[in-house]
């Protein structure tokens, strides 16, 4: 048919290697921390909470992998993108769901987001860490 496109789909079983491969890298860090990995629609696929990850970051994780597929950049990009902006830095920071600080990154394969990953617990530069780690097993997808 005209008009239709194929697309790349995020497995579930992909999704559970996402979240073991951040979970080996947290404890390589010797942090424990939340992981959510969501498919491109921001619908949850997996979640792991390591023993003794802090229990605000559930939702945070969670929260960091849907903002990452809601404008498909790392969540890390916003505090600098909205700074400078004192409506936006007022106003938007109060939208359900929406994370400004980094761990939030969108799952790409070429060049088409296939979903999103959110790490918490750490700092935001380890969970983005740990979450950069975890996804480049895409890389090897293709």
């Amino acid at each position: 048919m005209n008009g239709l496109k194929q697309k790349y789909m995020l497995t579930s079983e992909i999704a559970r290697e996402i979240v073991n491969r951040a979970e080996e890298k947290a404890k390589e860090l010797g942090v424990r921390v939340c992981i959510a990995v969501v498919d491109d629609g921001g619908n949850l696929l997996e979640f792991r909470r390591m023993t003794g990850a802090p229990i605000l970051s559930i939702e945070i994780a969670q929260n960091k992998a849907y903002t990452s597929i809601a404008f498909g950049i790392p969540t890390g990009y916003w505090y600098d993108m909205i700074k400078d902006e004192p409506a936006l830095l007022h106003g938007i920071v109060h939208t359900s769901r929406l994370v400004i600080f980094a761990g939030g990154l969108p799952i790409k394969l070429n060049g088409e987001i296939i979903g999103g990953i959110g790490v918490s617990g750490a700092t935001a530069q380890q969970d983005e860490e740990i979450a950069k780690y975890a996804i480049s097993i895409i890389e090897n997808q293709r």
